[in-house]
Protein backbone atom coordinates (compact mmCIF):
# COMPACT_ATOMS: atom_id res chain seq x y z
CA UNK A 1 0.00 0.00 0.00
CA UNK A 2 3.04 1.76 0.58
CA UNK A 3 4.57 1.45 -2.46
CA UNK A 4 1.31 2.59 -4.43
CA UNK A 5 0.75 5.36 -2.51
CA UNK A 6 4.48 7.12 -3.00
CA UNK A 7 3.63 5.83 -7.01
CA UNK A 8 0.54 8.18 -7.04
CA UNK A 9 1.85 11.01 -4.56
CA UNK A 10 5.16 11.52 -6.85
CA UNK A 11 3.29 11.48 -10.20
CA UNK A 12 4.14 14.79 -12.28
CA UNK A 13 0.60 16.10 -12.48
CA UNK A 14 -0.26 15.63 -8.68
CA UNK A 15 3.26 17.18 -7.67
CA UNK A 16 2.09 19.92 -10.45
CA UNK A 17 -1.10 20.68 -9.02
CA UNK A 18 0.19 20.90 -5.34
CA UNK A 19 2.45 23.47 -6.32
CA UNK A 20 -0.19 25.41 -7.67
CA UNK A 21 -2.52 24.87 -4.84
CA UNK A 22 0.64 26.73 -2.61
CA UNK A 23 1.02 29.18 -4.50
CA UNK A 24 -2.31 30.11 -5.05
CA UNK A 25 -3.16 30.34 -1.65
CA UNK A 26 0.02 32.50 -1.27
CA UNK A 27 -1.83 34.74 -4.40
CA UNK A 28 -4.89 34.65 -2.91
CA UNK A 29 -3.23 36.17 0.51
CA UNK A 30 -1.66 38.99 -1.22
CA UNK A 31 -4.26 39.89 -3.04
CA UNK A 32 -6.61 39.93 0.41
CA UNK A 33 -3.95 42.20 1.24
CA UNK A 34 -4.19 44.41 -1.66
CA UNK A 35 -7.68 44.67 -1.02
CA UNK A 36 -7.90 45.00 2.89
CA UNK A 37 -4.96 46.90 3.03
CA UNK A 38 -4.59 49.49 -0.39
CA UNK A 39 -7.81 49.41 -2.52
CA UNK A 40 -10.52 49.59 0.23
CA UNK A 41 -9.65 52.00 2.07
CA UNK A 42 -9.26 54.34 -1.12
CA UNK A 43 -12.60 53.20 -2.24
CA UNK A 44 -13.96 53.88 1.68
CA UNK A 45 -12.69 57.11 1.40
CA UNK A 46 -14.25 57.93 -2.19
CA UNK A 47 -17.21 56.71 -0.57
CA UNK A 48 -16.83 59.12 2.15
CA UNK A 49 -15.32 57.12 4.63
CA UNK A 50 -17.37 54.43 4.32
CA UNK A 51 -15.74 50.95 5.88
CA UNK A 52 -17.35 48.20 4.50
CA UNK A 53 -16.23 45.59 6.28
CA UNK A 54 -18.14 46.98 9.69
CA UNK A 55 -21.45 47.48 7.79
CA UNK A 56 -24.52 45.03 8.75
CA UNK A 57 -27.64 44.98 10.42
CA UNK A 58 -29.70 43.18 12.64
CA UNK A 59 -32.96 40.70 11.67
CA UNK A 60 -34.23 39.00 14.76
CA UNK A 61 -31.28 37.71 16.77
CA UNK A 62 -29.11 37.23 13.42
CA UNK A 63 -26.73 40.16 12.95
CA UNK A 64 -26.17 40.12 8.99
CA UNK A 65 -22.59 41.36 7.92
CA UNK A 66 -23.42 42.30 4.29
CA UNK A 67 -20.24 44.57 4.57
CA UNK A 68 -18.37 41.28 4.70
CA UNK A 69 -20.28 40.25 1.71
CA UNK A 70 -19.66 43.26 -0.48
CA UNK A 71 -15.53 42.90 0.59
CA UNK A 72 -15.46 39.33 -0.52
CA UNK A 73 -16.65 39.70 -3.83
CA UNK A 74 -14.24 42.66 -4.27
CA UNK A 75 -11.91 40.23 -3.56
CA UNK A 76 -12.83 37.93 -6.14
CA UNK A 77 -12.89 41.00 -8.27
CA UNK A 78 -9.91 42.10 -7.93
CA UNK A 79 -8.16 38.35 -8.02
CA UNK A 80 -9.98 36.92 -11.35
CA UNK A 81 -8.79 40.54 -12.95
CA UNK A 82 -5.32 39.23 -11.68
CA UNK A 83 -5.07 36.19 -12.93
CA UNK A 84 -6.97 37.42 -15.99
CA UNK A 85 -4.09 39.78 -16.37
CA UNK A 86 -1.37 37.44 -15.69
CA UNK A 87 -2.58 34.64 -18.32
CA UNK A 88 -3.41 37.13 -20.89
CA UNK A 89 0.17 39.16 -20.88
CA UNK A 90 1.39 34.90 -20.79
CA UNK A 91 -0.82 34.11 -24.07
CA UNK A 92 1.18 37.14 -25.31
CA UNK A 93 4.34 36.32 -24.89
CA UNK A 94 3.36 32.72 -26.07
CA UNK A 95 2.05 34.40 -29.42
CA UNK A 96 5.13 36.48 -29.60
CA UNK A 97 7.55 33.52 -29.71
CA UNK A 98 5.88 31.37 -31.77
CA UNK A 99 5.30 34.46 -33.90
CA UNK A 100 9.25 34.61 -34.05
CA UNK A 101 9.73 30.75 -34.19
CA UNK A 102 7.34 30.87 -37.44
CA UNK A 103 9.46 33.74 -38.94
CA UNK A 104 12.97 31.91 -38.15
CA UNK A 105 11.39 28.80 -39.70
CA UNK A 106 10.24 30.92 -43.04
CA UNK A 107 13.45 32.63 -43.16
CA UNK A 108 15.18 28.86 -43.08
CA UNK A 109 12.74 27.36 -45.65
CA UNK A 110 13.84 30.77 -48.00
CA UNK A 111 17.61 29.52 -47.00
CA UNK A 112 16.91 26.16 -47.49
CA UNK A 113 15.07 26.93 -50.95
CA UNK A 114 18.13 28.80 -51.96
CA UNK A 115 20.26 26.17 -51.25
CA UNK A 116 18.23 23.75 -53.31
CA UNK A 117 18.32 26.03 -56.23
CA UNK A 118 22.37 26.60 -56.00
CA UNK A 119 22.94 22.73 -55.31
CA UNK A 120 20.33 22.14 -58.87
CA UNK A 121 22.19 24.52 -60.44
CA UNK A 122 25.66 23.10 -59.55
CA UNK A 123 24.14 19.28 -60.87
CA UNK A 124 23.21 20.96 -64.00
CA UNK A 125 26.64 22.57 -64.72
CA UNK A 126 28.47 19.36 -63.62
CA UNK A 127 26.26 17.63 -66.50
CA UNK A 128 26.46 19.77 -68.98
CA UNK A 129 29.87 21.04 -69.56
CA UNK A 130 29.45 24.86 -71.92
Amino acid sequence: MWKEFKTFAMRGNIVDLAIGVVIGGAFGKIVTSLVNDIIMPLVGLLLGGLDFSGLSFTFGDAVVKYGSFIQTIVNFLIISFSIFIVIRTLNQLKRKKEAEEETEAEAADAQEELLKEIRDLLKQQTRSPE
